[in-house]
């Protein structure tokens, strides 16, 4: 009777296997932090990946839907995912601190993705980047107006917190030596969250103090 030789075991699936359009989405997002939009192309892509351009082609029909699709991810995750984030909390006040603590802290890629964006003559790249940042204004807005002010206040306040917040993204990029780092940039950003949120009579120390709209008149 001839030896039967055992069956190896399968083995694991293989990067070009479990690779999906996101993943193509997320490297693209890497290229573009590093070197903008237009360093975006699909055979560096896949040597990144390790795959082969067919792998490429499985998920998108050219380069321009790939594009697409990577800005659409970081949209979905500067807007969707970060209000959702404050939307947890029970107050407008705990709202805004969430959100500027999430603005604030946001990693070096995201802060890069939006530089490279916001620069680029790619006509639905700085479409995307202006839905972005009208989507955190708008929502800062919304929970300054859940603190009361009337909407012209409001919409000032707002767009005083975004020009902050921008102001303070290109610091990091063009003088990042004027910023603290380490335990002192915790108390900077304290000191940032808690000159952004206007405080009520008898509240918060050192907050700042602006007349609210009475209700129920």
């Amino acid at each position: 009777m001839p030896t039967v030789e055992p069956v190896a075991p399968s083995s694991p699936p293989t990067p070009r296997q479990t690779l999906t359009a996101e993943h193509w989405a997320e490297a693209a997002l890497d290229v573009i932090a590093s070197g903008g939009i237009e360093a975006v192309a699909v055979e560096p892509l896949a040597r990144t990946l390790t795959v082969t351009k067919g792998s490429f082609y499985w998920h998108y029909t050219n380069r321009d839907a790939l594009v697409t699709r990577a800005l659409e991810v970081w949209e979905r995750q500067e807007t969707v995912d970060m209000i959702a984030r404050a939307e947890q909390e029970p107050s407008p006040r705990e709202r805004i601190h969430t959100f500027f603590r999430s603005a604030a802290n946001t990693d070096a890629r995201s802060e890069r993705i939006l530089l490279a964006l916001s620069g680029s003559k790619h006509e639905a790249a700085r479409a995307c980047v202006q839905r972005v940042t009208e989507a955190w204004r708008a929502y800062i807005e919304a929970c300054y107006r859940g603190l009361g002010m009337e909407p012209a206040q409001a919409r000032n306040w707002a767009t005083f917190a975004y020009s902050t917040f921008m102001g303070t993204v290109r610091m990091r990029r063009d003088n990042p030596d004027a910023l603290p780092s380490g335990p002192q940039f915790n108390d900077y950003l304290r000191f940032l969250i808690r000159s952004l949120i206007p405080g009520q009579p008898g509240t918060e120390p050192g907050a700042i103090v602006v007349p609210l709209r009475k209700t129920g008149t």
